[in-house]
């Protein structure tokens, strides 16, 4: 009879989480900003960067998508000091939606205790534009697979009320604010892909309360909610949902159109992210656009 063999998920992201910590010496990053497409250019705003290809660090996937360059990055956005994952995996690419479990896991090993979350997706909403940014208020997993499941006994549930962290977002919101850039929240919702949706898709999903949709986000923050970090997430708009404009959809146009756009979205993030290493910022109006 052939003996299971264990899964050895602990172990690799022990020796991942050892791995980056022999190279950060006194850092201690509190903050991890895993980077979608269109938001790369964040990674060059790295002060005094230490890097380690995904392919280093044996929790980590290995990412097949263009516009995910697959590195980890230690240093400092303005005042905080951050990891930050050049990509993820999409459950899209092979099915499985713990694809990015052992990289959240070492970040909570090394002490992270914020996740900062950034895709592309699809507009649901007229008034919500190609090129501008929405803060995820809550998710919809239309999709109903977890990164959860294996899991075993009783830690293998998680509440997900306030999955996208209250606190975190109103500091967002005064970031934004202060800014002078216009930063409005709606609901996200995840479907599979790596198909667009149909304009029949799209109403249903209007109905259901979502306003924008993407293919990624919702099974890191379920992970990142395990692990007991708080998650904040920002959706870069690169067009509007099948049968909402005459615009044809596939990946290259949703690239083009992160690519213009991302100048200014990396310079909100940045600013988001430098707001997290001190107190609270407080928003006088609301962040609605």
């Amino acid at each position: 009879m052939t003996t299971p063999t264990p899964d050895n998920l602990d172990e690799r992201v022990t020796r991942s989480a050892d791995h980056i910590r022999s190279r950060l010496g006194a850092r201690q990053p509190r903050v991890a900003v895993l980077l979608g497409s269109g938001w790369g250019g964040l990674a060059d705003q790295v002060r005094e960067p230490i890097d380690w290809p995904y392919a280093e660090l044996p929790a980590f996937p290995e990412l097949q998508i263009t516009g995910h360059a697959g590195l980890l990055r230690s240093g400092w956005i303005g005042p905080t000091e951050v990891l930050v994952l050049a990509g993820r995996k999409h459950v899209y690419e092979a099915g499985d939606a713990s694809a990015m479990k052992g990289a959240v896991r070492t970040l909570a090993r090394l002490g992270v205790q914020t996740l900062v979350q950034t895709n592309a997706a699809g507009s649901l909403d007229t008034a919500l534009l190609p090129g501008q940014v929405m803060l995820i208020s809550d998710h919809l997993n239309m999709t109903q697979m977890s990164p959860l499941l294996g899991e075993r006994g009783d830690a293998r549930f998680v509440g997900l009320t306030d999955a996208y962290d209250p606190r975190l977002r109103q500091q967002a919101l005064a970031a934004a604010q202060a800014l002078g850039r216009p930063l409005s929240e709606g609901v996200y919702a995840w479907m599979l892909g790596p198909q667009f949706e149909t304009p029949a898709e799209i109403r249903m999903l209007q109905v259901l309360g979502a306003r924008a949709v993407g293919m990624s986000t919702v099974p890191e923050t379920i992970l990142a909610r395990h692990a007991g970090l708080r998650v904040l997430a920002l959706s870069l708009v690169t067009n509007l949902g099948a049968g909402l404009s005459a615009e044809s959809l596939s990946h290259a146009h949703t690239l083009h159109t992160a690519q213009q756009a991302a100048a200014g979205a990396c310079q909100l993030l940045a600013a988001v992210v430098s707001c997290l290493s001190g107190p609270p910022l407080v928003v006088g109006v609301s962040g609605a656009a």
